[in-house]
């Protein structure tokens, strides 16, 4: 822990001891680190404690909230600099087929560029991520040909009943996340400041790495759906990155 500590005082997190479980407290290790400086570096230390740092803005404010959540192995890293917060989006694209439910994450799925960008449904090794916000978008491919889901123009689901009437629910780290909530909170028509498809949510959530994150959209009906219909759909946030 003392090493920790050390990286703790050069930190460039607002609230870097809920890293280390300190909670602002000083609790018997961190006194015994301060006393073992000499003066002039224990008052920087303590000056670096106490400072009011500017504080994160957007995601990373949120993020930097959930520090006390994280897996050690991520807050370890984290210390020490091997890993960094950066904003970042994890997206599935999926045909329809006709199904009135779409698993958007499998455990098959497979990293490809167009399609995803995580492997069986799962965030890479020490890689946590905030939810901030959800797409869900809509598009008609050319065909069920891979390339032609590759190259769909996605639009909003407002025009399309069965999309817009449906619910979605995201379940991660063995928990559920968002359940049953309806699709309509992906409507953003005449919200000229929020971008297309997008849902803030008011209660951001992590998601933990190398854990199964399921997102499943369930329709009520599919009359209405283009049988080449393809969905989108997008968690968007703040992510440890090397």
């Amino acid at each position: 822990m003392l090493g920790a500590l050390g990286q703790l005082m050069e930190s460039e997190y607002t609230n870097p001891t809920e890293l280390l479980g300190l909670n602002g407290e000083m609790d018997t290790e961190l006194l015994g680190y301060l006393n073992a400086l000499n003066p002039v570096q224990r008052a920087k230390a303590m000056s670096k404690m106490v400072k009011r740092h500017i504080p994160s803005q957007g995601s990373r404010a949120e993020f930097e909230k959930f520090f006390v959540e994280l897996p050690k192995h991520i807050k370890e890293q984290l210390l020490q600099g091997k890993l960094r917060l950066a904003d970042h989006l994890i997206y599935s694209i999926k045909p329809v087929k006709g199904a009135k439910t779409i698993k958007m994450f499998e455990s098959q799925d497979v990293k490809e560029v167009g399609l995803r960008n995580i492997s069986n449904a799962k965030l890479p090794k020490n890689m946590a991520l905030l939810v901030s916000g959800i797409y869900m978008l809509q598009g008609i491919a050319g065909s069920q040909d891979v390339d032609a889901i590759k190259v769909t123009t996605f639009d909003t689901i407002n025009n399309i009943g069965a999309f817009a009437n449906g619910e979605f629910k995201l379940k991660a780290n063995k928990k559920q996340l968002v359940s049953d909530t309806s699709n309509r909170n992906f409507i953003t028509t005449g919200f000229d400041q929020v971008p297309k498809g997008f849902y803030k949510l008011a209660n951001p959530r992590l998601i933990h790495d190398d854990i199964d994150i399921e997102f499943e959209i369930e329709l009520g009906t599919i009359t209405g759906v283009d049988p080449n219909a393809v969905i989108m759909v997008g968690l968007v946030g703040t992510a440890t990155i090397p």
